[in-house]
């Protein structure tokens, strides 16, 4: 089965052609799928994603099936996702997948007769996000050899950032990852960077990591990651971007963020040209119609 489950398993011929097939679905409406049906489930919250998916696979003439949450199916019943899987994949000719738990797409992908997409598996990874998002780089800055890209935020518990940044091993960029020690970037993610040979640095003082960047790619303080409320509390403010920072260390920096947002980059930003993460919710329609059309 040909199934999405994390950016690592990508390659770079695998990446390259969704970007190239995303750059042609801009703006595009069809009939590729026509008479196909997508199955979405999506058991955590979601506004883009779901969304997008929706978006990408009508614009291709499928039609889709919905889940919003776990309160609504068999699962509050006792069903296992292994049997949810066996049984939704037979409504389907594909599956996107968002859940809670780490490791969920995978399990449930193990299961499904039927290729399966990961939306998001709990502080996992969020592949077709990293996607989007790379396509957004290289439409912004017309290339992704060569830049410095600098991830911001929660980066310990962020699966858009991680994926990101597992995609961008396969170019040649410079990574400067800025966090509180609370929620520095997973050490296995560390060793796959090291192993890949990718250069890469780590700091807490944010206007320093900024510094120069050609990326800045924000995260939000994930409140929902966290156990207890007064932790997050303690970090929620630690990190947010300003008109006058970005003019005066990174002005040239394309400004991204998966979204939502809280109060990582204030809204006086929104107006400046170097702000793409609105963009990057459009490009997310065309590169899900690429993955939809490359693995149902």
């Amino acid at each position: 089965m040909n199934n999405l489950l994390s950016s690592e398993s990508l390659s770079k011929e695998a990446i390259e052609k969704i970007l190239q097939k995303a750059d042609s679905f801009l703006g595009y409406n069809g009939q590729d799928m026509k008479g196909k049906i997508l199955a979405n489930l999506f058991y955590e919250p979601s506004t883009r994603t779901r969304l997008s998916f929706e978006t990408a696979m009508k614009r291709l003439g499928g039609e889709v099936i919905s889940v919003t949450d776990m309160e609504s199916t068999s699962i509050t019943k006792g069903e296992t996702l292994d049997d949810t899987a066996k049984v939704i994949s037979q409504f389907a000719d594909i599956v996107v997948i968002r859940h809670p738990e780490s490791g969920s797409a995978t399990r449930f992908a193990d299961n499904s007769q039927v290729s399966v997409i990961n939306a998001g598996d709990g502080a996992g990874q969020h592949p077709t996000q990293a996607l989007l998002d790379l396509f957004t780089i290289q439409k912004e800055k017309g290339k992704i050899d060569g830049l410095k890209v600098v991830m911001t935020g929660d980066l310990k518990y962020g699966r858009c950032a991680n994926s990101l940044a597992y995609l961008l091993t396969n170019y040649d960029v410079e990574l400067v990852f800025v966090a509180p020690d609370q929620l520095k970037m997973k050490p296995e993610l560390l060793k796959y960077l090291d192993e890949k040979g990718v250069k890469y640095s780590e700091t807490d003082d944010f206007k320093e990591g900024i510094e120069g960047a050609d990326v800045l790619y924000c995260t939000r303080i994930q409140k929902e990651r966290f156990a207890d409320s007064k932790d997050y509390e303690e970090l929620a403010d630690v990190y947010i971007l300003t008109k006058q920072l970005v003019e005066n260390n990174c002005p040239d920096a394309t400004i991204m963020h998966p979204l939502p947002r809280v109060h990582e980059i204030s809204h006086e930003i929104d107006d400046m040209p170097n702000a793409a993460y609105f963009r990057q919710v459009e490009n997310g329609v065309a590169v899900r119609m690429a993955i939809l059309t490359e693995y149902i």
